[in-house]
């Protein structure tokens, strides 16, 4: 199977915020860097990060497969709200990288590795 429209549809799903259309996506008992979160995890965590950050966009700039794997880097350009990631963000511009690999099975997310370039969010803060 050819994940990459799938992964593709994913991506529109998210950026859709159709929270109820991941069943189509992502496993029940879908893994998150280490833990088992399952779907109603996994539409929380995400329902966090649309309320924490009102103009949350996902764009692909990087993306490779193959039979069961989907590794992509993500790029967000976008004003969090408050906190993000610990830091004071307050509704200041930040673009920032997310790298993050998935294990598919039959068509949908088992597990997510993801990691956040929160580095680049803290130089721009902060100048660091």
């Amino acid at each position: 199977m050819d994940l990459k429209p799938r992964y593709e549809a994913y991506i529109t799903c998210l950026n859709a915020r159709d929270l109820e259309g991941l069943d189509e996506f992502v496993s029940d008992a879908v893994i998150h860097n280490g833990s088992t979160i399952g779907i109603s995890g996994y539409r929380e965590m995400l329902a966090g990060n649309y309320r924490d950050i009102p103009d949350l966009h996902f764009v692909v700039e990087r993306l490779v497969s193959d039979a069961s794997i989907v590794g992509s880097r993500l790029r967000f350009d976008c004003h969090p709200q408050a906190e993000f990631l610990g830091l004071r963000v307050d509704g200041r511009r930040v673009v920032f990288h997310e790298n993050v690999f998935y294990r598919f099975a039959e068509g949908k997310i088992q597990e997510v590795w993801s990691v956040i370039d929160k580095a680049a969010i803290e130089r721009q803060l902060f100048g660091l």
